[in-house]
């Protein structure tokens, strides 16, 4: 009888033991709290509502359109942008040009800044548009100025054009409108340039970019022509990357040829370094 009482006892002392419950409660809060610890901080942080982003780099020679800015000579250029969550935004970017001087006749004029702004979104899924206005600046140049070589022939070269743009996946179709006198060209209000381009990733940093443009000077017809490139760059990290672009364009010799017998428009290859942060 007595031990019949003591395994009685001895079961009813296992089976109400709370020890190893609260054990497996503890271990089972602990683990949940340990998951939602590190679901949490894989969570992405909210999207800031603007960035600001820099940029520098060096080329072999600038092209604008595929026409020297540097009578072949290398450039150094930087930019700044700012961009808001919205789609808008504005811009600034330099370099050094010689055009100004060697083709326009004028006795100052080596420095180009833009200023630019405005706005892209998206019309629907892979379609996407941009819209915006950019003042080609040259500070202090006196292009047309009287008793400069080129006085009455061109006019100033400060320049500024309205666009509009649509890209679909990698594809972007780009027009844009001279809103007065075109680089110095005398009465070419109006002037245009549509052009399409495309970038092809192609892997391990790499992109590939052809482009065709056609640029149209109003009043100026001999001065009319189409320029076309194919771009290699690689993504190189930590915001430094490099280029090398294959440039040409059907541009008449004796119309883009400058003062220094240097034709403008010929064919070339540009290599490029730019660093971005």
């Amino acid at each position: 009888m007595c031990n019949l009482a003591q395994s009685l006892l001895s079961l009813t002392t296992f089976v109400y033991n709370p020890e190893p419950l609260m054990q497996l409660k503890t271990t089972l809060i602990l683990s949940a709290l340990a998951f939602s610890s590190a679901a949490f901080s894989q969570a992405k942080a909210p999207e800031p509502d603007f960035t600001l982003s820099y940029n520098i780099g060096v080329v072999t020679d600038y092209r604008f359109r595929g026409i020297s800015q540097t009578s072949k000579k290398a450039a150094i250029q930087g930019g700044l942008d700012f961009a808001h969550k919205n789609g808008l935004y504005l811009g600034v970017w330099g370099s050094n040009v010689k055009w100004i001087k060697d083709f326009n006749g004028a006795t100052k004029g080596n420095l180009e800044i833009d200023l630019y702004g405005g706005y892209k979104g998206e019309i629907a899924q892979d379609l996407g548009f941009d819209v915006g206005l950019i003042a080609y600046q040259y500070p202090g140049n006196n292009s047309g100025a009287a008793g400069t070589p080129g006085a009455g022939s061109v006019t100033n070269a400060n320049t500024t054009e309205v666009y509009g743009g649509l890209s679909y996946k990698m594809f972007t179709l780009k027009y844009s409108h001279s809103t007065g006198n075109f680089l110095g060209f005398l009465k070419s209000s109006g002037s245009n340039y549509l052009d399409l381009s495309a970038a092809f990733d192609l892997g391990d940093g790499f992109t590939l970019t052809p482009h065709i443009g056609v640029q149209k000077v109003k009043n100026n017809k001999d001065y009319n022509y189409t320029d076309y490139s194919l771009t290699v760059s690689k993504d190189m990290g930590n915001g430094f990357s490099l280029s090398a672009a294959a440039i040409g364009t059907n541009a008449k010799k004796a119309f883009y040829t400058d003062s220094k017998g240097k034709f403008l428009g010929n064919g070339t290859l540009v290599l490029g370094a730019k660093y971005s942060f």
